[in-house]
């Protein structure tokens, strides 16, 4: 009975790493950890390498970064960007924040001394020390977040502009003041905001977690589209009934998608079960939308 017992045990476990491989990227083997010392301080990230990295060929990089009070191998997990990487062919690096609980410093707008300035130069660092270790495509650097992540990935836009070539937000928190973006050059952004987040009002406001003014999600998005010297009349787009876009054209795209009744969590479209999910919506797969955008906007792009 033991063995019968041991062996349903061995079965199981080995049927859940299946299952749970393609939502963590579809082999346990092409991550690895690291770190790397910026400002004098030890920053760690987790990083993803698809099976068809060619170190002869450049190749693009995905930078992907976690929430308020979340960590890396979270925001691996909720994404799903590995198992994109893998059919894409193209690297994944999910950083950590700083500080306890680990965050990007945007969130605590009272205090002066929370702000992004070191977080920007790790992640700096980090695009440098990943150079030097892969062939990476310099036109082809995309950053995106969930919530502060998503408000991080902003902020990068508006400090790196000129290694950025496009950033994403999904359910962003905009902590950083849109008057202080004074990038480079313009940056693409693409961001997904649900109607029903509590946290990150999409029409602005306080938030249960938050006394913080947050900007109206639409409104954030044509200021952001007027600074991109993008068409300020918008184009309109059902896709589908739950989901419908705003892109404000230009050179450096200016891209929402809204999601009808959408909480403050990851879209994740049809790839995992509902079950599985709480409460992300699954009427977009944000990796995906994310990951198109991304493709149609490298940094020659906007320098042409």
């Amino acid at each position: 009975m033991r063995i019968s017992f041991g062996i349903l045990t061995a079965v199981v476990i080995f049927l859940l790493l299946i299952y749970f491989a393609p939502i963590n990227g579809g082999s346990f083997f092409r991550r690895s950890s690291g770190s790397i010392i910026s400002n004098g301080k030890k920053r760690s990230y987790l990083l993803y390498v698809p099976r068809s990295y060619n170190p002869q060929k450049p190749t693009p990089l995905v930078i992907s970064l976690h929430g308020f009070k979340d960590y890396p191998a979270r925001q691996m997990r909720k994404s799903g960007w590995n198992r994109l990487a893998e059919k894409e062919g193209f690297l994944v690096v999910y950083p950590r924040g700083g500080g306890i609980p680990a965050a990007w410093q945007l969130y605590n707008y009272k205090d002066p001394s929370r702000n992004p300035t070191q977080d920007i130069l790790f992640i700096s660092d980090l695009i440098d020390h990943l150079e030097s270790r892969f062939n990476i495509d310099p036109s082809r650097i995309y950053a995106n977040g969930l919530s502060n992540g998503g408000g991080m990935s902003v902020a990068l836009a508006c400090t790196l502009s000129e290694r950025i070539a496009a950033v994403g937000s999904v359910v962003g928190a905009y902590f950083y003041p849109l008057e202080s973006c004074q990038p480079a050059r313009p940056v693409a952004l693409i961001a997904i905001h649900g109607t029903a987040d509590k946290l990150v009002a999409y029409h602005g406001g306080s938030s249960e977690r938050f006394d913080y003014p947050f900007p109206s999600i639409p409104a954030f998005m044509k200021n952001f589209a007027l600074k991109n010297g993008c068409n300020p009349n918008p184009v309109g787009r059902e896709i589908n009934d739950n989901v419908h876009s705003t892109h404000y054209p230009g050179k450096a795209d200016v891209v929402l998608y809204t999601i009808e009744g959408g909480e403050h969590a990851w879209p994740v479209g049809k790839r995992l079960p509902r079950w599985l999910v709480g409460n992300a919506s699954t009427a977009i797969d944000a990796t995906q939308v994310l990951w198109e955008f991304f493709k149609t906007h490298p940094l020659s792009r906007v320098k042409e």
